[in-house]
């Protein structure tokens, strides 16, 4: 790689547009952001939909993550990988959680959900919709209407980050280290 597509703004510039538009100013020193805040309606919207997501939804967190992980793997966005391997393991996630995403299928001590949701998510990165079979799967198993759509919004919203990341090739943070602990890369 060398270097983004879009340049990152300086992280004072960045904090600055971040506070214009009541993001929190800490987001801009994301290099994620740095290169969204070029275009602050948008790194506003993005961000309202992340924070959204992350933190006043109501779909299980681990969940999330195991959603996020999954796409970070299959997809082969390094950034996001990195980003959430912290995040997953912040929130409780176990490392052989965390390790087991990029072959699921291979694990046999995943919960009727945990399989639900990571075959939801593959189906839509590889059919672009959850068939009706695993859709009535995962209604079962996560009841309400809320979860179920930010079910769908995470594969969504997560989807779409790993394309800006990969697509404008931002790079991690300076002193960030690449897809801990084994240093194994997906194939993607």
């Amino acid at each position: 790689m060398t270097g983004p597509r879009i340049p990152l703004l300086p992280i004072d510039e960045a904090k600055k547009a971040a506070a214009e538009m009541e993001v929190p100013e800490a987001i801009g020193e994301l290099n994620v952001f740095r290169v969204l805040l070029r275009h602050p309606k948008l790194a506003k919207r993005v961000n309202d939909l992340l924070m959204t997501l992350l933190f006043a939804g109501d779909l299980d967190a681990r969940l999330r993550e195991l959603i996020i992980m999954r796409i970070g793997w299959v997809t082969g966005s390094v950034y996001e990988w990195t980003q959430h391997w912290r995040i997953a393991l912040q929130l409780g996630v176990s490392e052989s959680d965390v390790l087991a995403v990029r072959d699921w299928r291979a694990h046999d001590h995943w919960s009727e959900v945990d399989r639900a949701i990571l075959t939801a998510t593959d189906e839509t990165l590889s059919d672009g919709a959850v068939s009706a079979d695993t859709w009535a799967r995962c209604a079962r198993l996560l009841p309400s209407e809320t979860e179920q759509l930010e079910l769908l919004g995470a594969i969504g919203c997560w989807r779409m980050i790993s394309q800006l990341l990969r697509s404008l090739e931002v790079p991690l943070e300076e002193g960030v280290a690449p897809w801990p602990p084994d240093g194994l890369v997906p194939n993607a």
